[in-house]
């Protein structure tokens, strides 16, 4: 939109409703069911190699639309992932095979994903110099409750009958473009006369005063930088291999629980990875890093226990509590990823800085993967907890190491 801006906050809601829609490849484990009800012969390891290629090609998507800044508007990034959406999810439709699969959901759908997020958050971290953390949290509480609005469409409106679930993809293709191309008119970075409440005063903050406002190059020879791009890997893997596995986790431990109930005690941790979302990046506001990390972590072993009192108790409540402990817990990693590289390495680079902090999660995607071997292997869903435990444990040491510049 050309001519006045609206009120930045017009521009975060259309932000919000973008990454609503862009966060439906986290639905994963509930979009998956149905597909492995008719593909009776694909293991659950081959199943969720397709959430993590759908993670990678984001990390791609997202890395691309960094160094796109300053060559395509925003703008035209979400139209590009718009088409992206409708072609992806068109070919997901017709899966016959394991290849094509990956391709529609896991390479298109993810590159769109990830192209969308990156217009998103560089445009309103540039409407928002003054409320990083906060923001931040906003935008990806949208990506983060995606999921969960999402899966409980498809689970409301997808035909019961065996390949029901294809017209559901059809008709996720045609609404995912509609909302991109539609919300795309309103991205627009602020101009050089726009001004910030409270900008002012941040003026003298510690990273303008010692002119630290570096490009990747700098930024990726920082040893601090690493020992947090390996934090962020251990907890998303957390993150993903719960995000994952969570319906099988659900069925696993409530057998005579109808489907339903299953989506909604899944859709509790994408609930709460919103609500997450939000409180760390206001605490990263207002507390800084090491004590929003700290809690983090500290939750993050809490679900961990919790799910596995559940898992041998047999308990379904316990279930239920444990998503909502994990997932509020795997809230913190993306606002955090967000607000300590402005935070750590300034404003003129974010959008590159940020996607490459963002790849992270190729590594991490494959926490999803390792999860659905676990399982193949043992049999039991406790394996997927012992590995939550384990890489919150190696990223507190991680932890330990982060020194801001």
């Amino acid at each position: 939109m050309k001519g006045k801006s609206l009120n930045r906050w017009v521009y975060a809601a259309t932000g919000v409703i973008v990454l609503l829609f862009a966060g439906l490849v986290y639905a994963w484990s509930v979009l998956a069911s149905p597909i492995s009800e008719e593909f009776v012969q694909w293991t659950k390891a081959q199943l969720s190699l397709t959430f993590t290629i759908a993670m990678i090609l984001f990390c791609i998507g997202c890395l691309a639309g960094g160094m796109l800044a300053g060559k395509t508007s925003s703008k035209v990034n979400v139209w590009i992932s718009g088409v992206l959406f409708l072609a992806g999810f068109l070919i997901a439709s017709q899966t016959q095979s394991l290849a094509v699969l990956y391709l529609g959901f896991g390479i298109l759908g993810g590159f769109a994903s990830g192209l969308a997020y990156n217009a998103v958050m560089s445009t309103m971290m540039a409407w928002f110099p003054d409320k990083s953390g906060l923001i931040s949290g906003i935008l990806l509480m949208g990506f983060g409750i995606g999921s969960f609005v999402i899966g409980k469409v498809y689970q409301a409106f997808t035909p019961a009958e065996t390949g029901g679930w294809r017209i559901s993809f059809k008709v996720f293709a045609v609404i995912l473009f509609a909302v991109m191309i539609v919300c795309g008119f309103f991205f627009q970075k602020p101009g050089k006369d726009f001004e910030p409440p409270a900008s002012r005063v941040r003026k003298t903050t510690k990273n303008q005063v010692e002119g630290l406002d570096v490009g990747p190059g700098v930024m990726l020879k920082r040893p601090s930088f690493w020992m947090y791009y390996l934090w962020a890997i251990f907890l998303s893997a957390a993150g993903l291999a719960l995000v994952s596995q969570a319906s099988g986790i659900a069925m696993e431990v409530g057998a005579h629980v109808n489907a339903g109930t299953i989506a909604t005690a899944v859709g509790l941790i994408s609930i709460m990875n919103g609500v997450g979302r939000v409180f760390f990046g206001s605490l990263f506001d207002k507390k800084g890093y090491r004590v929003t990390m700290l809690l983090d972590m500290a939750i993050f072993i809490a679900a961990g226990l919790i799910l596995m009192a559940a898992i041998k108790s047999g308990s379904f409540s316990l279930i239920c509590a444990g998503f909502v402990t994990g997932g509020f817990a795997y809230g913190c990693v993306t606002p955090t990823n967000s607000a300590i590289i402005r935070s750590f390495y300034g404003a003129a680079h974010y959008p590159v800085n940020f996607s490459v902090i963002n790849t992270n999660l190729i590594i991490a995607s494959f926490g999803s993967t390792i999860a659905g071997s676990f399982y193949d292997s043992s049999g039991s869903y406790l394996s997927t907890v012992f590995m939550i435990l384990l890489v919150t444990v190696i990223g507190f040491f991680c932890f330990l190491g982060i020194r801001k510049p």
